[in-house]
């Protein structure tokens, strides 16, 4: 997403809690910064994207963080994928120390990050949205605004939701077709013809017939997002029965041993659940 934002045309400072994920960006001409503080120095939007509430607060509220280098009119953008609660408090927090804040989760994985081809959901004021645009879109391709602070976030919820069972009703059929004798290629290129067809069953189910589990997306992160959903609705006493069965598999995968895998490797636990070696 980085390089992205470079090729584009735009001034690129970088920091990150792990030098080497910064280095090959230094290497394409960003400017290496010592702390998120000295970044926000440097520049008057940043964009922070890590892995869950306490890091975002961490790199943005704590000490040396976004907001003490910050000036007047800074904007940051977090792109993580954290609670729609959290993101609403970071904002509020934000905004008393002047600071204005966009909460934007991204969907599309790897892929869509190195192609510049993400969906890009989201929340916060319309006018800093607007601020943001050029840079969303150097970065992906569907960029709306779902409302006010925290929105971006329940939109990626609800995209979590429908992925994540979706893999996991994926992984079911493909696994059905095979423990009944039937080629799964087949099998997937008839569903795509009717009302079954979906991206997940197009490109998560020709990866799972191709048996391609390298991590765009792996399966913990999936874990950790289905446990923000499940967080929220019994926050706002939802049941949500379909996410909470999938989110028990993602958590057999992490237990198994597949949470570095890809998510798609769902099908791998559900081969050993069958009684076949699932590898």
């Amino acid at each position: 997403m980085a390089l992205n934002l470079l090729k584009a045309g735009h001034t690129v400072q970088v920091w990150s809690r792990r030098r080497e994920s910064m280095q090959p960006l230094v290497d394409a001409g960003a400017g290496d910064c010592a702390s998120a503080a000295e970044l926000a120095r440097r520049a008057p939007v940043t964009i922070s994207m890590v892995a869950d509430a306490p890091d975002v607060e961490e790199v943005v509220l704590g000490p040396s963080g976004v907001a003490d280098g910050a000036g007047a009119g800074h904007l940051h953008i977090d792109m993580s994928t954290i609670a729609p609660a959290a993101a609403q408090s970071i904002a509020a927090r934000l905004a008393q120390r002047g600071i204005t804040a966009l909460d934007a989760p991204v969907s599309g994985g790897e892929g869509g990050a190195i192609g510049g081809t993400l969906t890009i959901m989201v929340g916060g004021e319309a006018a800093a949205c607007a601020r943001a645009r050029p840079l969303f879109e150097a970065m992906g391709q569907s960029i709306t605004r779902v409302g006010e602070a925290g929105a971006g976030q329940v939109a990626k919820a609800c995209n979590q939701i429908l992925t994540g069972v979706g893999v996991a009703a994926v992984a079911e059929a493909l696994n059905f077709a095979r423990k009944s004798g039937v080629d799964g290629g087949k099998v997937r290129e008839a569903l795509l013809g009717g009302f079954a067809a979906s991206r997940i069953l197009e490109n998560h189910g020709q990866r799972m017939l191709e048996r391609n589990f390298r991590p765009g997306f792996k399966a913990w992160m999936h874990h950790k997002d289905m446990r923000i959903v499940l967080d929220e609705a019994q926050r706002l006493g939802l049941a949500l029965p379909s996410t909470a069965a999938a989110a028990q598999m993602y958590a057999a995968m992490v237990g198994g041993g597949l949470g570095e895998e890809d998510s798609v490797a769902m099908l791998k636990l559900l081969e050993r659940m069958s009684g076949g070696a699932g590898e």
